[in-house]
């Protein structure tokens, strides 16, 4: 749809899971209304939002959590987004079919459609993050949402760290870069090690920020569950990689902040990283390693 103003503003929604996704849901729909209230237009959930972070362990019973899209929570926050006239993100556990589920986030534009949905496609199996236990890579490939307000892209929680997912995305159009996330500390890491962790992460996002002339926002959880505390501190970033606005590490949030759409087209221009790339060099980077000596 034709955007009708340079300016959108954005609302991070930051949540500490309940055990109960009903409650969750309940929750994250008194979030988004308070969100639109104060102005916001396109608004993000956190990843898995309707559920405790479950990939702490390999166990069968969190399979039950699992939707279809469409489902229960696709239909109520689809309607919610139609309500409200606003953009919705809405990442949460798909079950595609029998044995097969996937990491997602289902994207509904301001009139309440739902414009598509984004599987996350690279998938982390860490202590406490067993994520490869319960998730199929996504297929969806990296893509581009244009919605009533702007152009934006979606990628889950460990697509932050790689940068050729934010260049693709950036590719496609998108000038707004959504990062619904659910990253934390564990209990035996040193208070060093926890600033080091949250430094990189922040920072990476912020370079995909720079490097593709985008505004990125990250919407974590917060909060304790099982070892893992979740460490909060959603942020954006503007173009050139300055913090807009930043939740605090502990308790819940309602982030809005402002993106100013004409800065894409400046930061692009000052810093035309998107021109001077060199495609026809980039061949190797479909390689998994480059072995000279092989």
């Amino acid at each position: 749809m034709v955007k009708t103003s340079s300016e959108v503003a954005v609302g991070l929604i930051q949540m500490q899971a309940e055990v109960d996704p009903r409650a969750n849901v309940q929750r994250a729909v008194s979030a988004i209304r308070d969100a639109a209230a104060q102005g916001a237009q396109i608004i993000c959930l956190q990843e898995l939002f309707s559920t405790p972070y479950f990939c702490q362990t390999e166990d069968l019973g969190p399979f039950a959590l699992a939707e279809p899209i469409p489902g229960p929570t696709t239909d109520a926050l689809g309607g919610l987004a139609g309500e409200l006239g606003v953009v919705l993100i809405v990442p949460l556990f798909e079950q595609r079919t029998r044995g097969l589920y996937h990491n997602s986030a289902v994207v509904f534009d301001a009139d309440g459609a739902r414009l598509g949905t984004y599987r996350k496609m690279h998938i982390p199996d860490d202590p406490a993050y067993y994520e490869k236990f319960y998730f199929t890579p996504g297929d969806l490939g990296f893509r581009t949402f244009k919605t009533r307000y702007a152009d934006i892209g979606v990628l889950i929680c460990w697509d932050q760290w790689f940068p050729e997912a934010a260049r693709l995305v950036a590719l496609s159009g998108a000038d707004i870069l959504f990062y619904p996330t659910a990253i934390g500390w564990h209990d035996d890491e040193t208070a060093e090690v926890r600033r080091t962790q949250h430094e990189a992460w922040e920072l990476v996002q912020r370079s995909h920020a720079i490097t593709n002339g985008v505004y990125a926002a990250a919407v974590n959880r917060v909060g304790r569950e099982g070892t893992v505390t979740f460490w909060g501190a959603s942020f954006l970033a503007a173009p050139d990689g300055s913090l807009v606005a930043r939740a605090a590490h502990d308790g819940e949030a309602i982030v809005v902040a402002r993106c100013d759409l004409d800065t894409v087209d400046t930061m692009r221009q000052q810093w035309p990283f998107l021109r001077d790339r060199r495609i026809d060099t980039y061949g190797a980077l479909t390689a998994r390693f480059l072995d000279n000596d092989a």
